[in-house]
């Protein structure tokens, strides 16, 4: 059997194949690492999704009536409850993402737009969401030590749960954006998204 590029001479270039043509071997195990790969970002993401919508019922529930405390009275709450809803809906967008990839074995937008998009959101999110709690978490320690929290100890208390599973949040969106860092240097190493 000739091979495609036998016959050539110097100089001339080899026929072009119709990109609809190609076909792109990619071995069973290879499918299955990226397969894997992919579940791992998807499990980092519901989890983050779960514990920032958590955060943020308990911050927006999380007031006894017109003679306590309200979360909606200090700036870092609502600034705690903003960014966990901000960071719930961005991990609820990339959860439908990482099941079309995992299904379709692509991505919705063009490869290289979609690492970058991944990487870029997770890094604005996740420090988006580590400086919310880092003020919720000043706040909570200055109201620990104030007649506020005496006269309505389960108003600091819930605001505590709700910062913690901010934080809890905050870590699974890191690990997610680690798993996007490395696809982002494969691809800038290798041209794809995943070393297969």
């Amino acid at each position: 059997m000739r091979s495609p590029h036998q016959g050539l001479r110097n100089g001339e270039t080899p026929p072009r194949i119709p990109p609809h043509h190609q076909h792109h071997f990619h071995s069973t195990v290879a499918v299955q690492k990226l397969r894997r790969f992919n579940t791992l970002i998807l499990v980092f993401r519901f989890a983050a999704f779960c514990f920032c919508l958590t955060s943020t019922i308990f911050m927006a529930t999380n007031s006894r009536g017109s003679n306590y405390p309200n979360w909606r009275d200090f700036e870092a709450f609502r600034f705690v409850l903003a960014a966990n809803a901000i960071v719930a809906l961005y991990s609820l967008a990339e959860i439908g993402v990482s099941v079309w990839e995992i299904f379709r074995g692509t991505t919705v937008l063009p490869e290289i737009v979609q690492v970058w998009f991944d990487f870029g959101h997770d890094q604005a999110f996740a420090y988006l969401l580590l400086a919310a709690d880092a003020a919720g978490t000043a706040l909570a320690r200055t109201l620990g030590g104030s007649d506020t929290c005496t006269d309505s100890n389960a108003f600091c208390v819930q605001a505590d749960i709700s910062v913690a599973l901010g934080f809890a949040g905050f870590v699974f969106l890191g690990l997610s954006s680690l798993l996007s860092g490395f696809r982002v240097v494969c691809f800038m190493v290798l041209g794809s998204r995943f070393h297969i």
